[in-house]
């Protein structure tokens, strides 16, 4: 009795600490391109990563470079990442989506969502200076540089996960609370781009109906944070749960 009391306490330990565990953006390299970020953010939901840096001084107007990291739902499904000027919400979002074609490759194609009903790549709000994707181990990176209005503080950010594309548009993804709270806001404030070499406060260098959702309620704000409230939470919640599971152990 005791010893299956034990295997079953040591798995149910395991099942609580392998989430507290589990990488961060700040753990996070990028072999290939061996690019570097300003800041990190480990965001809320999906198991989605931003990496990114503002650059204010660039000319003739500010730069966002970024990389956005997040596992499909699916091998062969999607991802996405957006910026929204008008609302924290998938309408009016100006969004990059990567998936992999019929050959394999990564690509990148752009959307701006004006509509929940029907969608088709388009031209975004915001001049994309460059764009790439990569997949590697179950996880898609977006690469891009975007150019920013002079003079923007913040923006309401997006992002996606779909299981699927079909005939080359991303089909809809699933509407669990994960994917309807999928939303926060991106402060820019100042940074300027590293010097050359410089690993920064980041990690250095992963439709039609397709994201189609009803508007998510905003989350946490994500600025220059680097994921680790997120943690500590998780982590105390999960210790807590260990503690439970010894004293209902012990008690046997």
């Amino acid at each position: 009795m005791a010893s299956s009391s034990l295997l079953l306490l040591i798995a149910a330990v395991s099942l609580l600490v392998s989430p507290a565990i589990s990488q961060t953006c700040k753990s996070q390299t990028f072999g290939q391109s061996n690019a570097t970020f300003a800041n990190c953010v480990d965001l809320p939901t999906l198991g989605a990563f931003l990496h990114y840096t503002y650059d204010s001084s660039a000319a003739p107007n500010p730069t966002l470079t970024l990389a956005f990291v997040a596992p499909p739902a699916s091998p062969d499904g999607w991802v996405g990442w957006a910026l929204n000027p008008t609302a924290p919400a998938m309408a009016g979002a100006q969004a990059l989506v990567a998936f992999r074609e019929a050959n394999g490759s990564a690509v990148v194609k752009t959307y701006n969502i004006t509509s929940y009903n029907f969608i088709a790549e388009s031209p975004i709000l915001y001049q994309v200076l460059s764009r790439r994707a990569e997949f590697s181990g179950g996880v898609m990176t977006i690469f891009a540089t975007l150019e920013l209005p002079a003079g923007v503080a913040e923006l309401n950010q997006v992002w996606q996960v779909g299981s699927s594309v079909r005939n080359g548009v991303p089909a809809v993804h699933a509407f669990g609370p994960e994917n309807l709270s999928s939303t926060g806001t991106l402060r820019f404030g100042s940074t300027a781009a590293p010097p050359t070499g410089s690993t920064g406060n980041g990690a250095p260098a992963p439709t039609g109906s397709g994201v189609n959702a009803p508007p998510p309620p905003p989350t946490r704000e994500s600025g220059n944070d680097t994921g680790g409230s997120s943690m500590i939470y998780g982590g105390g919640f999960r210790l807590y749960g260990i503690l439970v599971l010894l004293g209902l152990f012990f008690s046997l």
